[in-house]
């Protein structure tokens, strides 16, 4: 069963649609906005590491906060925010004001406001269109953010050249505040839904979270592993301009460093067609196994490469693998754990197999600053390595297939009831 059968999901996406445009802009206007401004391949790729760091530090709170908050409001309070950030880089350079602190500043509040947001969507999208629609919800986000993926950079380049990078990321925040306009007016069943406060601390909370990810096998080992995939993921997309003026040659406002990001959105988008197939015919320990290992032999290869065309073939491969670990471990733990512990398990997985991130990043730019970007990709290649022998060592092909994980998890403990604030 389809979720885009479901009208209010439909405005969702619809809503989802345009905020991920915009962020198709941000993705390439942002490090080159970085670099023309500091010339550092270091303080390029300090930007990524910034982006992701805060899962790091709020990650644990905001899922145990968003599960007494009321989802919806978390969501739209996010993205407005987001977008009046955004749009201050923009005020700023017109003014010549603008400097890389304003734009670490951004991309921190940016980033934190997304673990809020990201907290409430794990609970949002399998409330509202249910566990058995989850992995045709998540495949049709992925498919339709990485179709937008493949226009957005080229798009992007062009914008960069033709206009600045910073009017670029305006344009973001107007998109980040239209999607808040249209999740305003959604309702679904539980939309107004606010658990509250238990009675117990935060830290009890947390601790639940934790918990469930440590004592479910196939959630505890898709989420400690995917820190290595974060890893090479957090280096490649931090030196990924970096990578296309250094290493392959290409000039720092060349259009075709947004072909790098199409790349890649290439192979997220035939990841995010290609997921629920292979969910249904393959077991999700398969998918994680051979992920690890593509992942592993494309970025070593990457980093021997200086033509643009090898490249780009490297990088459709390398988003296919890294997408479809990240989104197998999502679908698998939003199947299996109960409601009441979406946003705690799904912030907590995500700190876990994250946290690699903003270290690959940080790591990438030392290395790559010292010894050049092709040592950098090869250190980042070492955590999936890594991930890879911990997944044999673990058993990990042997995890079933996800239909048969949704049926064991039938009959999971039943959630306290919410309640429902006074109108």
């Amino acid at each position: 069963m389809s979720a885009l059968e479901d009208p209010t999901y439909r405005r969702y996406l619809a809503a989802r649609t345009v905020a991920m445009a915009g962020n198709a802009l941000t993705l390439v206007a942002l490090p080159i906005l970085v670099y023309r401004l500091t010339g550092s391949a270091t303080l390029t790729a300090l930007v990524t590491a910034v982006e992701t760091a805060p899962y790091l530090v709020v990650g644990l709170p905001a899922g145990a906060l968003v599960d007494r908050w009321n989802r919806r409001r978390v969501l739209v309070g996010c993205s407005t925010a987001s977008g009046l950030a955004m749009l201050t880089v923009p005020v700023s350079d017109q003014l010549g004001v603008l400097t890389f602190a304003h734009l670490l500043v951004v991309a921190a509040t940016v980033s934190t406001l997304f673990v809020f947001a990201d907290a409430a969507t794990f609970g949002v999208v399998p409330q509202m269109v249910g566990r058995e629609r989850v992995a045709s919800a998540t495949s049709t986000l992925v498919t339709v953010g990485t179709t937008i993926g493949l226009a957005g950079p080229v798009v992007a380049g062009l914008l960069v050249t033709v206009t600045s990078p910073a009017l670029v990321l305006g344009v973001d925040g107007l998109a980040y505040l239209a999607a808040a306009a249209v999740t305003a007016r959604l309702r679904w069943e539980g939309s107004e839904t606010v658990r509250g406060p238990s009675g117990r601390r935060l830290r009890a909370e947390v601790a639940e979270g934790l918990t469930y990810i440590w004592t479910t096998p196939v959630v505890r080992w898709l989420t400690v592993l995917g820190t290595g995939n974060s890893l090479a993921g957090g280096a490649v997309t931090g030196l990924l301009v970096v990578v296309g003026v250094e290493q392959l040659g290409l000039a720092d406002d060349s259009p075709a460093l947004g072909w790098l990001f199409a790349a890649g959105a290439t192979g997220t988008f035939a990841a995010g067609l290609s997921l629920p197939r292979l969910q249904r015919s393959v077991g999700v320990g398969v998918i994680t196994t051979t992920g690890y290992a593509v992942g592993l032999a494309v970025v070593l290869t990457l980093s021997l490469t200086t033509s643009v065309l090898v490249a780009l073939p490297l990088l459709a491969v390398l988003n296919f693998a890294a997408t479809s670990l990240i989104f197998n471990g999502i679908v698998t733990r939003q199947v299996v754990t109960p409601d009441h512990l979406q946003a705690r398990v799904g912030t907590t997985a995500r700190l876990i197999a994250w946290g690699g991130s903003p270290l690959g990043a940080a790591l990438g730019g030392v290395v790559a600053g010292v010894a050049g970007t092709e040592w950098a990709l090869r250190v980042a290649a070492g955590g999936l390595l890594v991930s890879l022998v911990g997944a044999l060592l673990a058993g990990v092909p042997r995890f079933p297939r996800l239909a048969e994980l949704q049926e064991s998890a039938v009959g999971t403990v039943r959630p306290p009831a919410p309640r429902t604030p006074p109108r």
